[in-house]
Formats: structure tokens, C-alpha cells, sequence
């Protein structure tokens, strides 16, 4: 899937238009929030990626020139003019952290040369990995009670040789000689300078001239791994569940992408599904629609008794509350919506014939007096 940049505004979440102060200090509480040395271990991942975009929102907003470019053209303006170096000369981030006692020296780790990460491997920028999505199938019983699914997600993940790297053990990336190491070529076109990504080593500032015999020197290679994945009661097909992280390895050691589970549920032979609500039909014998009873019910998870009233017609529905699937992350349940058909017996014996003909004598003047008034009606229409 691709991703935009965010807005830095909404990142910084400062309205536009703010005083430079405001943006200063809107970026100081975000980095007591973020920074990647303050977060447990197993967050600092998801810290580093937050602090970097916090970063790069505060370097453009609180420098004049490239603010009201960003107002002007957007995330394109800044891209075309500044390099990644550009972004962050000049922003006044070594008071901010000394005031707030916190290191600085995680920019060195984020972002390499633009802040001055010394060797000769070029700018190396990572990139986060795509995200994936696999379509799940599920039986109407197993979006009722939930299910676990193992899931086979073949996927590429950071080599475990290079560890993302792409370079042979022991060797490190050169720095791209058509560059000079930043990824980009500028070509001017009159009063304007085009930045383009570098053709030759592909806007990472480097090349790898020992590539890593394990991925080649691709820094990512295919893996197909199994995974185990709840799905909760109340899904319906078009539920997509997230799973962070579980997607594709991140180009040159970033981040990995996530994983969306689409939820397909199979039809089922006796019941509808209508929202969280479920319908079924069911028959009734014509003695039993005339002068009323108690049937059995099928529901879900068991079996309920149900009253049918005297005089029930075909087609009638009867709601059973609280006996539908359960609501996603809500609580409760929907209903069970039961429609009456009334059966008829294929084959009757010489006595139920007898019995039957009696009965159509005793209503026949009824059924008589009904047709007759339904082909009045009729007539009153087309006259």
C-alpha cells in the first residue's frame, strides 16, 4: 500500500499559522512523549519512527523561509528544494534538549549524515517496509464463537546475514560518485532547479560493491512464515484486522510494514445475515398456523422454543432478541429473525383427504367472500 507524508501541522498538532514559539513548544512536549530513549525496549521501534516524523515537522515549521515554502507548495516544495541535510540545517534542536536533559545523540542514529554520522557508506536512508493483506474465509459459526487461523504470509524480510545492509560481512557501501552521497542530481532549467532521484544509486547515496552472497545485495529476502491470528466473535465479511509489524522487512534495515487480515464469511444453509441481525424461515404446519402452538427453534449456539399465535400467515416473521451474532466490539447480540412458511404434505392418507375436503366446506363461503371483495377493489381501479 502506499503512504503519504502527514501534514506537519497535524503532526505537530498546531494550528497554521502559529507563532514560532508555539511551534517550539508544541515540539518540546512531543519529544518527551517520543523520544526513543524514554519508551521500554519493545516500543522503541514505533518511538524512533514517531520521533523522526515529529523531527522533520518541527526542522521545516520553525525555520521561516522553508515554512512559508511548505505553506505555498506543500510536502512537493520541500522535497524539490532540500535535500535531507537541507531539512534539518539550521533548526535549533541542541537547546530543546539540553533544556529538557535528554541526549541528542539518537539524530546521529535516525538519520546518519544529516547530522553529521561520519563513514563511507553515503547517507544511507531506510525505508519502511510495504504492508500486506491476506483474504481470510470463516464459517457463519466461527464469526459467532471466534476462531484462531494459522496463516502462511510469505513475505520479504530483512536479511539475517547483512542485516538489511546489503554488503558482504566486513564491508561497508561506498559512497555513490554521481551523488556525492545524496540521492538526488540537480538540473537546472533556467530560473529553476529540478532535484531528481540519483539513476545510479537510486536516491540512497551509496552503492554496494560487495553485495552480501545471502540477499545479493538487496538487503531483504523471501521468507514464508507462519503466523497465528485471533479472529474475534462478530466479524462480517469487509472486517479487516491489523497486525503491526507483520508485513514486509523495511528496505536497508527499516521499519517493517503491517499485515491486514480481510475477513470473507461463507453463506450458510439455514441463516441469513443481515448486519448483526440473522434470518431463517421456518415451517409451520397449516393446524398449527391456524390454531396456534410451541415449535423448535435452532439458534446459533442451541435450540429455543417459540410460541406461534392463532391465525399466523405465510411469510410472518418472528423476532427472537438477543439470539442474532454478537455485536463487534460492543457487547450484546443481534436478533434472530424467524419467518413462518407453512408446509404442505406431498401425501395424505385416504382420511386426511376426507377431513380436509370437510374443512374447505366449512370456509369455503369465508375464501368466497374475500375473492369477491379483492375483484371489486379491482374493478374500482379500472373504471
Amino acid at each position: 500500500m502506499a503512504t503519504t507524508k502527514r501534514d506537519y501541522y497535524e503532526i505537530l498538532g498546531v494550528e497554521r499559522g502559529v507563532s514560532e514559539a508555539a511551534v517550539k513548544q508544541a515540539y518540546r512536549k512531543l519529544v518527551m512523549e517520543h523520544h526513543p530513549d524514554r519508551v521500554p525496549q519493545e516500543k522503541k521501534k514505533e518511538a524512533e519512527e514517531r520521533f523522526k516524523e515529529i523531527s522533520e515537522a518541527y526542522a521545516v515549521l520553525s525555520d521561516t523561509q522553508k515554512r512559508q515554502r511548505y505553506d505555498q507548495f506543500g510536502h512537493a516544495g520541500i522535497d524539490a528544494q532540500y535535500s535531507q541535510e537541507d531539512i534539518f540545517r539550521n533548526a535549533d534542536f541542541s537547546s530543546i534538549f539540553e533544556d529538557l536533559g535528554i541526549g541528542g545523540s539518537i539524530f546521529g542514529e535516525l538519520f546518519g549524515d544529516a547530522f553529521g554520522a561520519s563513514g563511507r557508506g553515503g547517507r544511507r536512508r531506510s525505508g519502511r517496509g510495504s504492508d500486506l493483506e491476506m483474504r481470510v474465509g470463516i464459517t457463519l459459526e466461527q464469526a459467532y464463537s471466534g476462531v484462531e487461523k494459522e496463516l502462511e504470509i510469505p513475505r520479504l524480510e530483512t536479511c539475517g546475514v547483512c542485516h538489511g545492509h546489503g554488503t558482504e560481512k566486513g564491508k561497508e557501501p561506498s559512497r555513490c560518485d554521481r551523488c556525492g552521497g545524496t540521492g538526488q542530481q540537480r538540473i537546472s532549467q533556467g530560473f529553476f532547479v529540478l532535484a531528481t532521484t540519483c539513476g545510479v544509486c537510486g536516491g540512497t547515496g551509496h552503492v554496494i560493491k560487495h553485495p552480501c552472497p545471502e540477499c545479493r545485495g538487496q538487503g531483504r529476502v523471501q521468507r514464508t512464515r507462519k503466523l497465528t491470528v485471533k479472529i474475534p466473535s462478530g466479524v462480517d465479511t469487509g472486517s479487516r484486522l491489523r497486525l503491526h509489524g507483520e508485513g514486509e522487512g523495511g528496505a536497508r534495515g527499516g521499519s517493517r510494514g503491517d499485515l491486514y487480515v480481510a475477513i470473507v464469511v461463507q453463506d450458510h444453509e439455514t441463516f441469513s445475515r443481515h448486519g448483526d441481525d440473522l434470518l431463517c424461515e421456518l415451517p409451520v404446519s397449516f393446524p398449527t398456523a391456524a390454531l396456534g402452538g410451541e415449535v423448535e427453534v435452532a439458534t446459533m449456539n442451541s435450540a429455543v422454543e417459540m410460541k406461534i399465535p392463532a391465525g399466523t400467515s405465510p411469510g410472518q416473521i418472528f423476532r427472537l432478541r438477543g439470539k442474532g451474532m454478537p455485536r463487534l466490539g460492543s457487547g450484546g447480540h443481534g436478533d434472530l429473525l424467524v419467518r413462518a412458511t407453512i408446509s404442505v404434505p406431498e401425501k395424505v392418507t385416504p382420511q386426511q383427504r376426507e377431513l380436509l375436503k370437510q374443512l374447505e366446506v366449512t370456509l369455503g363461503d369465508g375464501r368466497k367472500q374475500r375473492a369477491r371483495s379483492f375483484a371489486d377493489k379491482v374493478k374500482e381501479v379500472f373504471r
